[in-house]
């Protein structure tokens, strides 16, 4: 294969940052398309891969049987170059409290498109800044894709903070052979508001506090229909996590059935009423925007709505520069056609015509 038959990518566009590989990836593996990504990581400091970066890229690397170049620490440049993907089961440890989720982002796309089924423990943090909680995958994404004709299945087998992480994420899924397009368009108003705040190795009160603060604020806002559980672990619990750590996600159901997320995770030195409250606070911004996407899912919806088959829309609380950069990445690799409506930062609309990928299957001689 020669240098010609390589897409190459610049990994500074739009935000330049992990998502550019991440989703790059994905699509190759997913369309066995070779590619060469340079630049990675350009807008970050310190630029290049991360290790968890390196895992995800060998995560999706193990499924498509890649050969990939320039995977280490620091490296701004990687080719990687599928060949099949083949299913089976694995295990991968970010080896730091790098994002379990951030992980999935690259290899369950992959893993849709497999041979067969696939079965895979991700082992790091679950919970982390700057990134989608296990919960979110679970309780938002999941049910869209489902929607969409995937079957994935994820279990949390013990909680991952900062600095250790050491959580345990399994995923399992059965292969598509296509992806049906999705329209989430209409705001039907909130049925109900639950959602989650838990703790590792911390008193009690602490998740008591956060779901309190959350809401009163809520209260505050005309959202009196609300029930937030605890989840309070200990040491002898086995989802409990080897560090301390804390955090509350608020769930939002439509009428018809959508989510709209918000969370907030606990830090050193911060009240745990300030968490719940940011929460909450982000969660009215979102609601009262009236669209039935969230921001988060706004960005993780684009790499399945550009592989899906056929004209895919939705409304988003926010447009983000996260979604605009994975956009641009689905445009250059798949040739998928966007449309975005609104600026960043506002509510916006966003239609897709997917390129309606297909699942391969590997047969003998």
């Amino acid at each position: 294969m020669g240098a010609e038959d390589i897409f190459s990518l610049d990994g500074s566009i739009g935000e330049g940052g992990g998502q550019v590989l991440r989703t790059a990836i994905a699509l190759s593996a997913m369309m066995l398309k070779p590619i060469r990504i340079y630049n990675i990581r350009a807008k970050r400091s310190p630029q290049g891969l991360r290790p968890q970066h390196m895992t995800a890229v060998k995560a999706v690397a193990w499924l498509a049987d890649a050969d990939v170049k320039g995977l280490s620490v620091g490296s701004s440049e990687v080719v990687f170059i599928p060949k099949r993907l083949r299913g089976g089961k694995t295990t991968f440890d970010a080896g730091t409290a790098g994002s379990t989720t951030l992980i999935l982002q690259s290899l369950m796309p992959a893993m849709a498109f497999a041979e067969e089924r696939v079965e895979a423990e991700i082992r790091g943090g679950t919970n982390n800044p700057m990134a989608p909680t296990f919960e979110y995958l679970s309780y938002v994404l999941l049910p869209v894709l489902r929607q969409m004709g995937c079957n994935f299945s994820l279990e949390l087998m013990r909680r991952g903070f900062y600095p250790r992480g050491q959580g345990i994420v399994r995923v399992r899924s059965e292969p598509v052979d296509y992806l049906k397009p999705i329209r989430l368009t209409e705001f039907s108003g909130i049925e109900k508001i639950s959602g989650i705040s838990y703790s590792c190795r911390l008193p009690g009160h602490i998740a008591e506090r956060m779901a309190r603060s959350a809401s009163k604020f809520l209260s505050a806002n005309g959202y009196e229909n609300t029930d937030i559980s605890l989840e309070v672990l200990q040491a002898d619990a086995p989802k409990c996590s080897v560090d301390p750590g804390c955090g509350i996600i608020l769930f939002a159901r439509t009428k018809d059935g959508n989510i709209i997320a918000s969370d907030s995770l606990g830090r050193l030195g911060v009240p745990a009423e300030k968490i719940g409250e940011e929460a909450a606070a982000d969660l009215v911004k979102q609601l009262n925007a009236k669209a039935p996407v969230d921001k988060h899912l706004g960005d993780q919806l684009v790499i399945w709505t550009a592989i899906a088959k056929g004209h895919s829309e939705y409304r988003v609380t926010e447009l983000t520069l996260h979604t605009l950069t994975g956009i641009e990445v689905c445009k250059r690799l798949t040739g998928a056609e966007f449309v975005v409506e609104g600026t960043i930062g506002e509510p916006g609309r966003i239609y897709c015509k997917g390129i309606g990928l297909t699942r391969k299957v590997a047969r003998g001689d």
